[in-house]
């Protein structure tokens, strides 16, 4: 089965200028890069618009969360209704920091992926283990129960607006990154696990992204894994080497 490769930028609280960004986004329209890959870069909320004004039109443009409401008395939120208005078509959600810093649970972010499929979007799940679960051995039993609250909200034909992305929380921000083989091994516990839960179709289909510390000096490797099918990049997307990181496969 041959999926396309998939890479996703996700900038995370940065830049913190709208000069920083205008040059961030001139150096990708710059760039060249793999036709065959899709790409889609997440900027914070306040820049949205400004990005999928001015980015190259085959980069997409994603937000990095957002609520389960259309619209009300929520200060700080933003709905999925108002993404699909501005013209925005993708959403990170369940990302790492979500579940650690503002504590949100499996179940929120299963809500959120259902609303957001609702609404038009497609959307980036994340799972992934800390290190303590890691080193207990529990990585496959985390990213299920992560996925199993997403699989009892959807239905099978939902889960093609979905891509999921594996990112061991002791590997986002440290300069640890998962070998090889413990990345192609739990993207196939994953694959395996949908395979089971949702169906075989599904798990062929679905493209499963390795995020935790990517940069153009590993990405080469991790690309050639039978079951790594792109990458979701944090502090790499903010540099040159983004480009290098998207055309992993070219």
């Amino acid at each position: 089965m041959t999926r396309t490769f998939f890479v996703g930028g996700n900038f995370k609280l940065n830049p913190a200028t709208s000069a920083a960004r205008d040059s961030l986004v001139e150096s990708l329209n710059k760039a060249d890069l793999d036709s065959n890959t899709t790409v889609v870069i997440a900027p914070p909320t306040i820049y949205l618009i400004p990005v999928q004004a001015a980015v190259r039109k085959d980069v997409k443009v994603a937000a990095q969360n957002c609520y389960v409401k259309e619209s009300g008395a929520f200060t700080g939120e933003t709905s999925p209704r108002q993404l699909i208005d501005a013209g925005i078509s993708w959403v990170i959600l369940g990302h790492s920091e979500r579940r650690t810093l503002f504590h949100e649970t499996s179940e929120d972010v299963a809500q959120k992926t259902r609303v957001a499929i609702d609404t038009g979007l497609s959307v980036i799940l994340c799972i992934g283990e800390t290190l303590a679960e890691r080193e207990a051995g529990k990585t496959k039993e985390v990213c299920e129960t992560q996925l199993k609250a997403v699989v009892a909200l959807l239905k099978e034909e939902d889960w093609s607006k979905v891509v999921i992305a594996y990112e061991p929380v002791w590997a986002i921000g440290t300069g640890k990154v998962a070998t090889t083989q413990q990345a192609q091994d739990a993207h196939a516990d994953v694959r395996s696990f949908i395979a089971s839960a949702v169906s075989a179709n599904v798990a062929n289909n679905i493209q499963i992204l390795y995020g935790g510390s990517v940069t153009a000096a590993n990405c080469k490797e991790l690309a050639k894994q039978q079951d790594v099918d792109g990458f979701l990049v944090g502090g790499a997307s903010l540099k040159p080497e983004f480009a290098d990181i998207i055309n992993a496969r070219k």
